[in-house]
């Protein structure tokens, strides 16, 4: 069973008001802020060189740890800055030519597209969106017939940041595992609120973050690399120092055997032990439990938003995450966030850029974003509705 009472304990921050933005930056649990607090502590009382070797094997382990999230082998992790560095060291490392073909979600983020329009004008490759299903989701029966020669990649977000949507991730997979197509999933909306398998899915690379779901630190993020793909060295990383590839003679280099070869010299020990600490967090209150607590949490929302007069609900999929977004037909999505913080409730606004092709397809402005995790109490949901409805009547 669920203990909402020892994981708001563990959650001091909680403490300041009700946090319902966990879609953007989640709030770290107690285990979280004193993994990072005592190696900085450790740190400072004997320096950093010596601090890392004397704490060598627990932040070894962190890979163990995260690999155990997303059902992959410590040797196909590699630990990042951000979601966008793990995202950026596989996207730019691949090859295209003019013509090449990048095919990707409707609901694809802003920070990947614009990757991919910057690639377009270096290289002259193509970017095909693939068409949605009845349900607003990406739709694996239309991907498949849009294949040809030119697909170099297939590269999508299982979770949008402007609604409730899952797209079919693992049935995407199956189709890029047929043709043999580098399949680049973006999971940093879904590791830490719903279980992930990455043979489920069938992804080459799967990019997270820390900071949101999961209730890492800020500054955190990961990569998953399927080891047939290291194993034949193709695609290598978009850049590489002496930590990830070995300078084996004055005019060769010699990648290292596993994804680590994504990594560089310089990381934060104290901050990978804090992401080791939620990964273990995570795994010990177990990713079906999270599931299911999110998704009552979220799906009460939605209804009593949808019953509410003047409110419209923007949410797609036949399946819902954790997200909820909509707006109010009189009063801004900016007043009613600040409005709210007024009464120290914390939602998002979500600008049309965040997701410019499905905003444009359906006429999205700014939308709000609610996003609540196992932490948040019901009272907090009701006490928020009481708070929406008063600012939509003034």
């Amino acid at each position: 069973m669920f203990d909402l009472t020892k994981a708001r304990a563990d959650t001091p921050a909680g403490q300041n008001g009700i946090y319902l933005n966990n879609a953007g930056c989640s709030l770290m649990p107690r285990p979280v802020i004193e993994a990072v607090q005592d190696y900085f502590a450790l740190e400072a009382g004997i320096g950093g060189f010596r601090a890392v070797t004397r704490e060598a094997g627990a932040i070894a382990a962190v890979y163990a740890s995260v690999a155990a999230l997303i059902n992959a082998k410590s040797d196909e992790i590699a630990l990042m800055g951000s979601h966008t560095a793990a995202w950026q060291s596989v996207f730019y490392g691949l090859s295209f030519t003019e013509g090449d073909r990048i095919l990707t979600s409707q609901s694809e983020y802003g920070a990947n597209y614009v990757a991919f329009l910057q690639m377009r004008k270096r290289t002259g490759c193509v970017i095909d969106v693939i068409p949605c299903g009845g349900d607003g989701a990406s739709d694996p029966v239309a991907l498949d017939k849009m294949i040809d020669d030119r697909v170099k990649l297939i590269a999508i977000n299982w979770i949008p940041t402007n609604g409730g949507l899952m797209n079919p991730a693992a049935e995407i997979g199956r189709v890029a595992r047929a043709h043999g197509i580098p399949y680049l999933l973006d999971a940093c909306q879904a590791v830490g609120q719903t279980p992930v398998d990455v043979e489920e899915l069938g992804c080459d690379f799967l990019s997270a973050t820390g900071r949101k779901w999961l209730r890492g630190p800020k500054g955190t993020g990961f990569l998953y690399v399927r080891q047939a793909g290291l194993a034949s060295g193709r695609p290598e990383p978009a850049m590489i120092d002496d930590f990830g590839a070995l300078w084996k003679k004055p005019d060769a280099y010699e990648l290292v055997a596993g994804a680590r070869r994504y990594e560089t010299h310089e990381n934060a020990p104290a901050l990978r032990l804090g992401l080791g600490a939620a990964a273990d967090y995570a795994l010990a209150l177990g990713l079906d439990r999270i599931r299911e607590r999110v998704r009552r949490l979220a799906e009460g929302l939605r209804a009593e938003l949808a019953r509410m007069p003047g409110i419209a609900v923007h949410d797609l999929g036949a399946e819902h995450a954790g997200l909820v977004t909509f707006t109010h037909d009189a009063v801004a999505p900016g007043a009613i966030a600040q409005a709210l913080e007024g009464e120290a409730i914390y939602v998002k606004v979500v600008p049309r850029e965040g997701a410019l092709l499905d905003s444009t397809a359906r006429q999205l402005t700014q939308i709000l974003r609610v996003s609540p995790h196992y932490f948040n109490a019901e009272e907090e949901l009701e006490t928020f509705l009481r708070a929406l409805r008063k600012v939509t009547r003034a």
